[in-house]
């Protein structure tokens, strides 16, 4: 039978769930308030929903402020809790970065042998991307907007009454089912809707498991600079495309190619660990709570 203390014992959890998935609403309702008949890559569209994400960066803390106890603040305050802190700033962008940067040994691999690395050192090229919307979108923007509304202001709340490891895993299912307003605009486009439909559940589970990654950046280093640093890496990376591997001729260059994707996850799981330690982030925000 259940209890009036059980039923107590419930009400965090609830209020936190409700809450993410509140933030999740809205910021995707966020994006669709504007009546345009244009696309998503059209400079309108994009400069609107830009304005979109500005007014949530601003409102998602809110959750925070009233959903988190005051026990939370008397060790903390929302400043910090929202990673947003100055002892080990530095170490959160290079680490994360460096350690995002080994899982895609093999895609960056490939862009060495391609000679597309060398882009990189023409100040033209960085010039040139940032005088487009499309990557402020994609490398500032969306990432910053994400992961402060994802992660910063939501990982604490679900922090409160679920184990880091729930938390870290609960997190990105809002990230990832908020994924599926894409559909809507895919099938607007043309694609047919089991396709768009397709598309988006393959979206929905790399974005799910990418967002467990950013949430495990940002419990182990409590700064919010280092899933942002991470998401918009691999924004600029997008997904390994395989494929490429296969254009290349004689089987055993392809073999050594596609072990270096093997290599990278391998050496990426083996210094998940070590490169995160709080310690080095000078995090003590969740000292009392471990990954289990």
């Amino acid at each position: 039978m259940e209890t009036a203390d059980n039923r107590n014992s419930y009400l965090p959890c609830i209020s936190a769930i409700s809450s993410c998935l509140v933030l999740s609403v809205v910021y995707v309702a966020s994006l669709y308030v504007w009546n345009s008949q244009h696309n998503r890559e059209h400079p309108s569209t994009i400069k609107k929903r830009f304005f979109s994400c500005f007014v949530m960066t601003l409102i998602s803390p809110a959750s925070l402020y009233f959903g988190l106890s005051e026990k939370v603040f008397q060790s903390a305050t929302i400043w910090e809790l929202l990673g947003l802190r100055w002892p080990g700033f530095i170490q959160a962008i290079i680490l994360p970065l460096c350690l995002t940067m080994i899982l895609f040994l093999g895609p960056l691999s490939l862009q060495v042998i391609n000679g597309i690395w060398k882009l990189y050192a023409e100040p033209m090229y960085w010039l040139g991307s940032a005088r487009t919307l499309i990557w402020w979108r994609n490398q500032v923007i969306a990432p910053l907007s994400e992961e402060w509304t994802f992660r910063a202001c939501m990982l604490p709340l679900l922090l409160q009454c679920f184990s880091p490891t729930t938390a870290i895993f609960i997190c990105p299912l809002f990230f990832g089912v908020a994924h599926f307003h894409h559909v809507h605009e895919r099938i607007k486009m043309g694609m047919e809707v089991k396709h768009a439909l397709i598309v988006s559940c393959f979206q929905f589970s790399y974005t799910t498991l990418f967002g467990a990654y950013a949430a495990f950046l940002f419990f182990k280093t409590g700064h919010f600079v280092a899933p942002f640093a991470a998401h918009s890496f691999c924004n600029h990376m997008g997904f390994p495309d395989l494929s490429e591997v296969a254009t290349y001729e004689g089987p055993w260059k392809r073999a050594g190619l596609m072990s270096l994707f093997v290599l990278g996850l391998i050496a990426w799981c083996f210094f998940l660990t070590p490169m995160t330690n709080p310690s080095f982030f000078s995090n003590n925000l969740f000292w009392h709570k471990q990954l289990v």
